[in-house]
């Protein structure tokens, strides 16, 4: 068995003295590992960051086998990876994500937005809201989606502000202030990319998409929100802080 991918990296642990494993999301294969000869040493290591994209042939006898990874360097984003708390810790943010995805499953579009995520690293004011809709992304990918284009109590499509925790659908801003307390915010930034976010909308998005990933996918399986994403949020909010 033997296939060629492009793949970003989420991870790698150790394998014997030298040799690493490499947990990759590729474009055509999905989320899969596969053992680098050497991948511990001082020429892979570098190439084997996480959210440096490579190319990667993967071999191994039986499809259902580990296999062996042979990797070049396609786009290496360690600088910018390390260069910033938010950088560094929305990379094992995003890989604790894409870990919920079923191994060896192609999701295409979910490798194209990390790509597009990543190349935008180390700008924290385009990180915040492409992250806050990735897990949105992933929500929908997972089986969960919200439906956010119209409200549920009227069936309108505009001046939609709320999310019911109940339905997941959202909610017209007169239909929905009797029980504003008991809705979540929906920021206008969920509906594209060319809206401004300010802090309290990137808040806003990150608490509306927690929540349905916490009882929708994590307590199902009997786990909770990582740390890395609070620490990833936590370094977005010092950084809007500091900037004033």
């Amino acid at each position: 068995m033997q296939w060629t991918d492009e793949g970003i990296v989420l991870g790698v642990r150790r394998h014997g003295e030298a040799n690493a494993i490499a947990e990759l999301l590729t474009r055509e294969h999905g989320r899969h590992l596969g053992m680098v000869r050497g991948g511990s040493g001082s020429r892979q290591k570098p190439v084997l960051q996480a959210g440096n994209t490579v190319s990667a042939v993967w071999r191994a006898r039986l499809d259902d086998h580990l296999g062996n990874y042979t990797v070049e360097p396609v786009r290496v984003r360690t600088a910018a990876v390390l260069a910033t708390p938010h950088a560094l810790f929305g990379v094992t943010h995003l890989a604790a994500l894409v870990r919920l995805l079923p191994e060896r499953d192609p999701h295409p579009a979910i490798y194209a937005a990390l790509e597009t995520i990543l190349d935008r690293i180390d700008d924290v004011g385009a990180l915040a809201p492409m992250a806050a809709r990735f897990e949105l992304q992933m929500l929908s990918e997972l089986g969960f989606g919200l439906d956010l284009e119209n409200c549920a109590a009227t069936g309108a499509a505009d001046d939609l502000v709320y999310v019911s925790p109940k339905s997941g659908r959202a909610v017209s801003r007169g239909a929905g202030e009797p029980w504003r307390d008991r809705l979540f915010r929906l920021p206008a930034f969920f509906a594209g990319e060319e809206i401004a976010a300010s802090d309290s909308d990137i808040a806003d998005g990150f608490a509306l998409t927690g929540y349905f990933l916490t009882r929708h996918v994590l307590e199902p399986r009997g786990l909770a929100l990582a740390q890395e994403r609070s620490h990833f949020i936590a370094a977005i909010t010092r950084h809007f802080a500091e900037a004033g």
